[in-house]
């Protein structure tokens, strides 16, 4: 990755006087990227209905994002050096708001799916270079860690937001202003991105690994689409085996590439070390776990509880609110005392645990007694463990590096949210065909064994989400061997270039 060059030198000595209100540029575009994971999760029920999705193609609306903004996270970083931070930034801001309006405008499922893609596409090239650009921006270590607060607290609301204007979008508007709010927010942002942020060339030298990307991405897209398979062909089916073959085959030329690429999409040696390497895999367990509640809760409380939009989103605030409360006041305070194992195991068993109470769902559950304890336990448990995570897999690194392991650690992220969903999806969705063909002689009626075999369905997929949980738990207490930092009063220094 680029170095900072002498334009940034320069720029620490002479700030720009209007950086502040730069930061609340850069903050709006990550918050647009953030805000749009959870927005659509609430309008979800209603484009399927709307589009006429089947239960196992709906999860691609979640997954066609996550696998090509994850998939193409580390090129977007390349870019961002190349064609320069603040022309990337626009392209990707401009890119997302089009794809966006195409996605809002789609008359079939399709459609939907392609402009899904397109926004992960952009969002790619969107938030590493608004990272890039928030790190050459503030150049003072004193202004710097304020900065990085400021912006992180702005980006980590998004999915609250999100959860509470999808409600208020798709009940008093439709589904399709969930996709169209970003257009009016990215115009303000690249209107804003003109005006305050200083533009700088980028570095010719750069180089890209696109062949990593199609081997990479290649990958994962086979072995999704493998998952989503299997809800209708079954596992044994030879397109299902096949796609699971050629994914696996594809990652395993990824791997052997990155050791001769010239300019490898993912140096290796980031990855070698074991602590490193054990916060990836918790990371993508953890999410893998994580994701798919997302997308069952959703319907589960539209679908089975007969809530609104508005009051689906409102009731999501718990599960948020307990993450935040769990990283920056639980783990943020201990995580100077304590290994980082200490709080991440524990914090992946206490998720599992909220997930096994969710595992008890009946159609008729209480939402203060049932879910609730659930959402706070999963959010406490998950805030101990991201924020160990995050700080963990970037000790250490050398400077060059620095960018690189960071989008490493969001990108298994996104992976994991996209085989999370596919693969709890397929679990839901064939669990609750299992339910309906052994109960059809019932004397409960078909409306209420359709419900039962739905809430049957949830309740297997997350029994799977927890016990993925759990193994993340013993990847973190037996890989993540770093030791405590001790009392270094220290604040993490932001990294110099990809991050999401």
């Amino acid at each position: 990755m680029s170095a900072l060059g002498t334009g940034d030198a320069t720029a620490s000595v002479n700030p720009d006087p209007r950086r502040w209100w730069g930061l609340m540029v850069i903050a709006l575009a990550q918050l647009m990227v953030v805000l749009d994971a959870t927005i659509v999760n609430i309008a979800l029920p209603s484009a399927q209905r709307d589009l006429g999705m089947s239960d196992g193609n709906r999860q691609w609306v979640i997954t066609s994002y996550t696998l090509a903004f994850g998939g193409l996270l580390l090129l977007g970083g390349r870019v961002a050096d190349l064609v320069g931070r603040r022309r990337t930034f626009v392209i990707g801001l401009a890119g997302f708001a089009a794809a966006s309006a195409f996605g809002g405008a789609a008359v079939g499922a399709g459609t939907l799916f392609a402009a899904r893609a397109l926004q992960g596409v952009f969002a790619a090239l969107l938030a590493p270079s608004a990272l890039s650009l928030l790190t050459t921006t503030f150049t003072d270590p004193r202004e710097r860690g304020r900065a990085f607060s400021i912006y992180g607290t702005l980006a980590a609301s998004g999915s609250a937001i999100g959860f509470i204007v999808g409600g208020l979008l798709t009940e008093y508007l439709n589904w399709r202003w969930c996709l169209y709010v970003n257009v009016p927010i990215a115009i303000v942002t690249v209107v804003g991105a003109f005006v305050l942020l200083e533009n700088r060339p980028g570095n010719a030298g750069a180089r890209l690994d696109v062949l990593g990307v199609l081997l990479g991405c290649g990958g994962l897209v086979a072995i999704v689409d493998g998952l989503s398979e299997v809800e209708s062909l079954g596992w044994s089916d030879p397109l299902v085996l096949g796609l699971f073959a050629g994914g696996a085959v594809l990652l395993t030329a990824f791997v052997w590439w990155q050791t001769r690429a010239p300019a490898p999409l993912l140096p290796l040696h980031i990855v070698k070390d074991r602590n490193r390497a054990g916060c990836f895999l918790t990371m993508m367990l953890a999410v893998t776990g994580m994701f798919g509640l997302y997308l069952f809760m959703t319907y589960y409380l539209q679908v089975v509880l007969g809530y609104s939009p508005v009051r689906t989103g409102l009731a999501f605030l718990p599960l948020t609110a307990s993450i935040l409360i769990g990283s920056t006041q639980i783990a943020a305070r201990l995580l100077q005392h304590l290994p980082p194992r200490l709080l991440m195991a524990p914090g992946m068993v206490l998720a599992a645990s909220g997930m096994l109470i969710l595992t008890q769902i009946t159609v008729h559950s209480e939402y203060v007694s049932d879910i609730l304890p659930a959402q706070i336990l999963m959010g406490l448990g998950m805030g101990l463990t991201l924020m160990p995570v995050f700080s963990t897999a970037t000790a250490g690194v050398a400077p060059q590096d620095a960018g690189v392991a960071s989008a490493a650690v969001n990108t298994s992220q996104q992976m994991g949210g996209s085989i999370g969903t596919a693969l709890l999806n397929t679990v839901a969705t064939t669990s609750s065909a299992a339910y309906v063909g052994s109960h059809l002689t019932d004397p409960v009626g078909r409306a209420e064994v359709a419900r039962e075999a739905i809430v049957h369905g949830y309740a297997v997929a997350i029994w799977c989400a927890a016990a993925v949980t759990l193994m993340a738990a013993l990847v973190a207490a037996l890989l993540v061997t770093a030791r405590a930092p001790k009392h270094k009063a220290t604040v993490p220094e932001p990294v110099p270039e990809s991050v999401a």
